[in-house]
C-alpha cells in the first residue's frame, strides 16, 4: 500500500564534549511542514509500515547529503517493518549511492520502545547491516521492552540511554547509580555509549563526571527541520572543563 502522506526531517546533533564537535546526527521524521513526530507516526499502521520504513531512510539520507552533513547519520528504523533485509538495505544502499553518501557513516538505531516480535529475525537484520559497514544502535535504552533481552541477542555499537534516566540525574542518586553501572557495561561489552535528552547543564556536567562523553538534548540544540544545528561551543567548553 503506498503511503497517502508526506514527511520530511530535523536533524539533531550527537556532540563529543571531549573533542568539542558534533560527532553525528539524528535524523527525527518531522511533518512538511516541521509538525512533530507524532502527527506523522499516528498515520504509520501495519499496512504501510514497510513504505514508510523505507522511504524514512531515503528521505534522511538524501536530506544529510543536500546538506552536505559531514560525519555520521542516525536513523530510526522499525525493525518489524523490516520482511527481508537483504532486500530493504538495498533500498538504502541505492539511496546512498545514487546521492554520493557513504554508507560507513550510517547508523541505524532499533527504538526499545517497540516491542520486537522475531529476535532471530531482529539478528538477521543487524547482520545485514553490520555486512554492508553499517553501524548499530538501541535507541532509549531503559525505557521500553527488554533491553537487556536485546543485548543477549545482538550487541549494538551503541548504547542510547533514555532521557528518563538522565532527567535531573545531577540531583538523584538511584538514577546515577544506574548509569553508573551502564558506563561498566557498556566498557565490558564493549560499545559506546551516548546520553540522550539532556536538557540542563547540571545534568550534561554529572553524565561527564560519569564518564559519558558522547551527549544529544535540548541543552546542546534542539532538533532543526532541514538543517543541521550545530551546538553552543561555549556550553561545551563549560562542560568539558568540568
Amino acid at each position: 500500500m503506498p503511503l497517502d502522506f508526506e514527511f520530511s526531517m530535523a536533524f539533531q546533533p550527537i556532540v563529543d564534549i571531549t573533542q568539542r564537535t558534533v560527532w553525528g546526527w539524528e535524523a527525527l521524521v518531522r511533518g512538511i511542514e516541521g509538525e512533530g513526530a507524532a502527527s506523522i507516526l499516528a498515520r504509520v499502521n501495519d499496512g504501510n509500515r514497510y513504505q514508510f520504513d523505507q522511504k524514512c531512510r531515503v528521505r534522511a539520507i538524501e536530506l544529510a547529503q543536500k546538506l552536505s552533513l559531514p560525519s555520521r547519520l542516525s536513523i530510526n528504523f522499525l525493525p518489524n517493518a523490516v520482511y527481508d533485509p537483504r532486500s530493504c538495505m538495498r533500498v538504502t544502499t541505492e539511496a546512498a549511492n545514487r546521492v554520493g553518501f557513504p554508507l560507513e557513516r550510517l547508523q541505524f538505531e532499533i527504538t526499545e520502545v517497540e516491542q520486537v516480535r522475531d529476535d532471530g529475525h531482529l539478528r538477521d537484520i543487524v547482520n545485514e547491516y553490520r555486512a554492508m559497514g553499517c553501524g548499530t544502535a538501541i535507541d532509549d535504552f531503559g525505557a521500553g521492552y527488554s533491553g537487556l533481552n536485546l543485548l543477549t541477542h545482538f550487541q549494538p555499537d551503541v548504547l542510547k540511554i533514555d532521557m528518563n534516566l538522565i532527567r535531573d540525574i545531577d540531583q538523584d542518586r538511584t538514577r546515577r547509580l544506574i548509569v553508573h553501572n551502564l558506563v561498566q557495561l557498556a566498557a565490558d561489552l564493549p560499545c559506546t555509549l551516548i546520553a540522550e535528552g539532556i536538557e540542563t547543564i547540571n545534568e550534561a556536567r554529572c553524565l561527564a563526571d560519569l564518564g559519558i562523553r558522547l551527549h544529544q538534548g535540548y541543552a546542546y540544540a534542539r532538533p532543526g527541520f532541514e538543517t543541521l544545528p550545530q551546538p553552543d561551543p561555549t556550553l561545551l567548553a563549560h562542560v568539558h572543563s568540568c
